[in-house]
């Protein structure tokens, strides 16, 4: 197999992830109505975590990270935080200024607790990625390299794409718009919240 079959194999994968709408989403769409950088600035956050991450699997700990107890761990924090950014996203909606950096802080920090607080980031990079970081390995540590780099691109314009979209809305359709975003986001920040919950509070209760 070619490098470049290889690298377009993984880029399709890591974009089936990037694409897939999820509580990064909709924190990047409520952010996007600060600023149209927001998205850029929450893919810095989540590479900070992503890229030691990837340099450890790389190491040979996927096991630890697929470990039951660590999902669990990892699932109840995950839902408590998206449950405390929803209800502060909700809450903002009627406040005569809508600013989303009420509920998130800042989009650098918002990316790397979101990162942090999700089971299934860490369960993808134990099994998916860590399968895709083993392949990238045949070609050299360039290979390796490059795979990370294009990865994280995939997040950083993907992110870009929907903070920009975001704002431009929020210029041109103004406060309602903003308003029905928040409510959206926060509806769905809610439900992911209750999701993750629920899968980690699953086996405890079986």
């Amino acid at each position: 197999m070619s490098f470049l079959v290889f690298l377009s194999g993984a880029i399709v994968i890591s974009l089936s992830g990037v694409l897939a709408p999820g509580p990064v989403t909709a924190v990047t769409i409520g952010k996007g109505n600060d600023s149209p950088h927001s998205g850029a600035w929450i893919a810095v956050g989540h590479g900070i975590v992503e890229f030691p991450l990837m340099i450890l699997l790389a190491l040979g700990i996927g096991q630890f990270l697929a470990s039951a107890w660590l999902k669990t761990t990892l699932g109840i924090l995950g839902g408590l935080f998206l449950i405390f950014m929803a209800i502060s996203l909700l809450r903002g909606i009627g406040r005569q200024a809508v600013n989303s950096s009420s509920y998130s802080g800042s989009p650098v920090l918002a990316g790397i607790l979101l990162t942090l607080g999700s089971p299934f980031f860490f369960v993808w990079w134990a099994t998916i990625g860590a399968a895709l970081i083993l392949q990238s390995w045949a070609f050299g540590l360039i290979g390796f390299v490059v795979l990370c780099i294009s990865h994280w691109l995939c997040d950083f314009l993907w992110g870009y794409f929907l903070s920009a979209i975001s704002y431009a809305g929020g210029q041109f359709f103004g406060r309602r718009f903003q308003q029905v975003v928040f409510a959206a986001c926060g509806s769905a920040l809610l439900v992911f919240g209750g999701w993750f919950l629920y899968n980690a509070a699953a086996p405890l209760l079986a």
